[in-house]
């Protein structure tokens, strides 16, 4: 997806994520049958430069999309279980990302409801980023996957969107789960948006 000046989302995914991010809210990204509008992202910064970024410490067998160019999806499993959705942004390399944390089903309502039966409401099928995950099914095994390729799109909203609230990201623990990395980003008042729970430290016992 090399950015071009007449594909809109091929050239804002050309920067970064931090930059990104606002900007993707209220966007429809599409897996098969089933269409998630985006309600809150949280974006991580490239290699050397975000503690709280799986590619702080440089590219792994696990992180290696991250490094691809914009548009590519980096998908991980969070605590064995969740399939967790993000897309890469900037250019091949440089190892910025937005984790999609939430959003409102938009299509393909009752094959989302089939796949999350323990979901009471609706705003709940993809409140967070585990749940939006298997929502539209997604697998560990489309890690690299490229959006505008095989189940995968993404359509901007046709005019900006907001407002946007701007916080500290959630379950990132240090300094960059502080105000100093505000970069978890939401639609303001959206039932979808999940709740912010900051890390919680673990204190390893004496011995």
């Amino acid at each position: 997806m090399t950015a071009r000046a007449d594909d809109p989302v091929s050239a804002l995914l050309a920067g970064p994520a931090r930059e990104v991010g606002p900007r993707l809210l209220g966007a429809v990204f599409r897996v098969g049958d089933v269409a998630v509008r985006l309600t809150e992202v949280e974006a991580y910064h490239g290699q050397g430069d975000d503690p709280g970024s799986h590619a702080h410490r440089g590219p792994t067998e696990r992180n290696g999309s991250m490094f691809r160019e914009g548009g590519t999806l980096y998908v991980y499993l969070s605590y064995g279980i969740h399939r967790c959705v993000n897309i890469v942004c900037g250019p091949e390399g440089y190892a910025s990302g937005l984790l999609l944390r939430a959003g409102e089903v938009v299509e393909g309502l009752d094959v989302a409801r089939s796949r999350r039966p323990s979901a009471r409401r609706d705003v709940d099928l993809a409140r967070g980023p585990g749940r939006l995950g298997s929502a539209l099914a997604v697998e560990l095994a489309d890690d690299g996957s490229r959006l505008g390729s095989g189940r995968f799109a993404l359509e901007l909203p046709a005019s900006p969107v907001g407002p946007v609230d701007a916080g500290p990201r959630v379950g990132v623990s240090g300094h960059a789960g502080t105000d100093a990395f505000p970069w978890r980003f939401s639609l303001r008042g959206d039932p979808t948006v999940s709740a912010y729970r900051a890390a919680v430290r673990r204190v390893r016992p004496a011995r």
